[in-house]
């Protein structure tokens, strides 16, 4: 009776604990399941729901027509749930043809245990629809739990950038990264504008990598705003062809090809060669890439001379008409200056040293003024100062202080050397000349469209006066003699209009004398 009073006790004593231990377990399920159901609810939302950028789409770069230079398309990534694959190498052998891939690099990115791997990102997304429905077809074979289904593959929404017009404009267009930032060019300058405004999107989380398919969209994205330029793609076709040529032809290392409305200081046309194509810069260096219209500087050599006799007109001191004695060389302090080609001493007018780019004739005319009237011309002209293009990286030119000037650099100024500009200045100088004088800054940005549409100009570009209207119109009449059957560039003439225009070549400079 004694052990079975002690059992009795013990039995008692247990049933005790375990009630007592139920009751606690009662009271926390009653405060989890019903005071504390929300924070634990929240809690494993928090865990499983996790929030994603989702990428803009960028504006488009269009031409003054609406022609698309640049423009975003949507593109499908294709991932896998690595887990859901039972036989990568049957699989592989499966969906590598279907979506134009190599077999081994598909069975490599769906060969693991991680639930989201890339398979192919940026793919076409006729190409996702058409893995999608050939995995469907093999399927149907099969029942549903069938362990022969192929299963694990989403898409997933992206974009590309895509350039219709290929290498047309390029060196001003630029193109975008790997990870969709503008690397170069307007897409590089204007980056902050055209790239938009990304979105949010949540998606399941599961063993530390996103569950494919699971997206949802909490914050639509809002693309870019989309940029209109003053370029015509007809006339940049047209440019662009004439620049290939000539640089082929003459065995040129480059080339650039301005087309500029001088009222409005709208570039129509902008074309460089060499040239890339921005849809494959894989293997394109750097160097290629760059904008050479606004980056590199020469010598303008006897274009610069229209400058020269502008400032000489525009202060009196000679007319077209004006005649002067021009001998083939002339010396300068410690140099001798010279035409291209050797002759007598000429009498020639204004208008007919123009016509013949007299070197001799020019530093005559330069003496006429002062070194700080002249370096105050060229200033006026644009020379070394930008011309408010905008397009990224641009150089002033160099054109050295009138205190800098040593007694050889202002004969060498007065026919074109000694300083240096870009193909851009040296474009505005000649529209300024067809604006009765006035010069305008250039610029490529016709206006902008907001994601809804809504266009919005760009300003009025900013001018000022270079020299009187009279004194350019007597500068478009000589240069029409440089196109004549006497100038230096009859076959630049067009029959039916009138052409103005001046030639010119410069020394080079030989770096190990520091001479031309």
């Amino acid at each position: 009776m004694g052990n079975f009073s002690l059992a009795h006790k013990r039995i008692r004593g247990l049933v005790l604990i375990l009630a007592v231990v139920m009751f606690l377990f009662g009271v926390r399920l009653v405060q989890v399941q019903a005071l504390q159901a929300g924070q634990y609810r929240e809690r494993a939302v928090n865990e499983m729901e996790k929030v994603k950028t989702l990428q803009a789409p960028r504006g488009d770069i269009t031409d003054i027509n609406g022609v698309p230079f640049a423009r975003s398309v949507a593109a499908t990534s294709i991932v896998v749930d690595q887990t859901q694959i039972s036989n990568p190498v049957k699989v592989a052998t499966f969906v590598a043809p279907i979506i134009g891939m190599n077999i081994q690099e598909v069975q490599e990115a769906i060969t693991g245990t991680r639930k989201w791997s890339m398979v192919f990102r940026n793919a076409k997304p006729a190409t996702w629809l058409k893995l999608s429905d050939a995995i469907d077809r093999y399927n149907s074979q099969f029942k549903a739990m069938s362990p022969e289904r192929i299963i694990g593959f989403f898409p997933e929404r992206s974009y590309v950038r895509e350039y219709p017009s290929g290498s047309l404009i390029a060196s001003l267009i630029g193109f975008v990264n790997h990870d969709g930032v503008g690397a170069t060019g307007l897409e590089s300058s204007m980056n902050s504008t055209i790239k938009g405004i990304d979105g949010k999107y949540s998606y399941a989380n599961g063993y530390k990598a996103e569950i494919p398919g699971s997206q949802s969209e909490i914050i639509p994205a809002q693309s870019g705003t989309s940029i209109r330029l003053t370029v015509d793609r007809d006339i940049q076709w047209v440019a662009s062809k004439a620049i290939a040529d000539a640089v082929k032809s003459s065995r040129a290392l480059s080339g650039t090809v301005i087309v500029m409305d001088p009222k409005t200081g709208h570039i129509l046309a902008h074309a460089t060669a060499p040239t890339f194509d921005p849809n494959n810069t894989t293997k394109v260096s750097l160097v290629a890439m760059r904008n050479p219209s606004v980056l590199d500087v020469y010598e303008p050599g006897s274009t610069g001379k229209v400058m020269t006799l502008a400032a000489a007109l525009d202060e009196k001191k000679i007319t077209p008409e004006t005649v002067l004695t021009i001998p083939d060389k002339l010396k300068r302090s410690v140099k001798v200056f010279r035409d291209h080609k050797p002759h007598p001493t000429q009498r020639l007018t204004t208008a007919g040293i123009l016509a013949v780019s007299s070197n001799t004739g020019s530093i005559k005319i330069g003496e006429m003024i002062s070194n700080d009237k002249l370096y105050e011309y060229l200033t006026k002209f644009g020379i070394g100062v930008k011309t408010g293009s905008g397009l990224p990286g641009e150089s002033r030119g160099i054109l050295p202080k009138v205190a800098d000037w040593s007694g050889t650099t202002a004969p060498t100024v007065a026919f074109g050397q000694g300083y240096s500009v870009t193909a851009m200045q040296a474009t505005s100088v000649f529209a300024t000349l067809a604006n009765d004088g006035i010069r305008t800054s250039p610029t490529v940005i016709a206006g902008t469209s907001d994601a809804s549409g809504n266009y919005t100009p760009s300003a009025t570009r900013e001018s000022v006066r270079v020299i009187s209207s009279e004194t350019a119109a007597q500068m478009r009449l000589m240069m029409e003699n440089v196109v004549s059957a006497n100038g230096t560039a009859p076959s630049a003439a067009i029959p039916g209009y009138r052409v103005a225009g001046k030639t010119g070549t410069a020394q080079r400079i030989d770096d190990t004398c520091g001479c031309y």
